[in-house]
Parts: C-alpha cells; sequence; structure tokens
C-alpha cells in the first residue's frame, strides 16, 4: 500500500512493488505518447541561443486526443497565433513532460529501501508527472468535469472501464496525498 511520510521539508513515498510497476508502466506509455510521431529536431546545434530561437516545432494540434488534451491550443479563437505558438512552443512542452515523468520514472527504479525522498522540485515534477497521467487517463474515460462520480465509482467488476478508473482514482490519491504532505 502506498504510503506518505514527512521528514522536515522532504516528503518520502513507499510503494508497493506491484504499485511502483504500475506506476512505472503509465509513466513509460506517457513517454512514448508524447514522442509519438514527433519528427526529429532539425537543428542540433548545441548553441544555446539557436536552442532557444528553435522553431522547428509542430504548427497543427495532435491528432490525438489525449496530447490535445496535455498540450491544448492556445489562442482557441485565433488559428494563426495558434500554430505559431505551438511551432515554438511544444517541442519543448512535450520535453518537459517527458523529463518529469523520466524523473518519477527513475526514482521508481531505484532500490528504495526506506521509500523514496522528494525534495522541493521533486515533489513538483511528481506532482506535474501525476497529473499529465490523470488528464490522459481521464481524456480516454471520456470524464467531464460536471460528470458525477458517483456513476463511474458503480461501474461494475466487468466493466472494461472499470480498471481503468480505478487507476485515474488512485493516481488522484496520489497527487492528493502529495499535495497534504508538502503543504
Amino acid at each position: 500500500m502506498t504510503r506518505f511520510r514527512k521528514r522536515k521539508k522532504t516528503v518520502i513515498v513507499s510503494f508497493a512493488d506491484h504499485e511502483a510497476d504500475i506506476l512505472a508502466n503509465l509513466l513509460r506509455n506517457l513517454v512514448e505518447l508524447l514522442y509519438d510521431g514527433m519528427p526529429p529536431r532539425a537543428s542540433t546545434s548545441s548553441d544555446p541561443l539557436a536552442a532557444l530561437l528553435d522553431n522547428d516545432g509542430p504548427t497543427s494540434p495532435p491528432e490525438d486526443v489525449v496530447l490535445q488534451r496535455l498540450l491544448p491550443d492556445a489562442y482557441r479563437s485565433d488559428d494563426h497565433a495558434s500554430s505559431e505558438f505551438r511551432r515554438f512552443t511544444e517541442r519543448g512542452l512535450r520535453d518537459s513532460k517527458a523529463a518529469d515523468a523520466k524523473l518519477v520514472l527513475a526514482a521508481l527504479e531505484k532500490p528504495s529501501g526506506d521509500g523514496i525522498p522528494l525534495e522541493g522540485d521533486d515533489q513538483l515534477a511528481w506532482l506535474r508527472a501525476l497529473n499529465d497521467l490523470r488528464l490522459a487517463i481521464g481524456t480516454r474515460l471520456d470524464i467531464k468535469e460536471e460528470d458525477d462520480h458517483a456513476v463511474w465509482e458503480k461501474l461494475p467488476d466487468d466493466d472494461p472501464r472499470r480498471l481503468t478508473y480505478d487507476l485515474y482514482d488512485w493516481l488522484g490519491y496520489l497527487q492528493s496525498a502529495l499535495l497534504h504532505n508538502i503543504k
């Protein structure tokens, strides 16, 4: 069972082996999704200014509904402005989301013994990664903000969405518990 403990400004999280495996698999899938279909960078310059001015990103929204949710249009009423914004920012946003997921994944893959210690910036990366996973699963399930969650919680065990909803709910618990411990 997942446990959170606080030691000064450090939060220590412990997972059962199967929980860590499930979370690690979800994170691997998220990283794969973030880079799926993304063309390689046109420029591989090590010049920091060239990297800052990198504008070879995509200009249209992704086709996958989960990626649309994770990488939304910046200007919903202005296609041109949204396209330009996406061209300059989407690759960096994907990289940032993947970096958060990889940080959590690396922590899960290390032998943890007494739990995984999370310091300030790591805590925020964990929250962002958990949020991205929850958004991805909620989008796949087509959960809406106005949905009555009691309906989802009463899904019968043989409903194919049941297990996925349970993962969505568990990720919400992880987010909430981590937030509670970093206050």
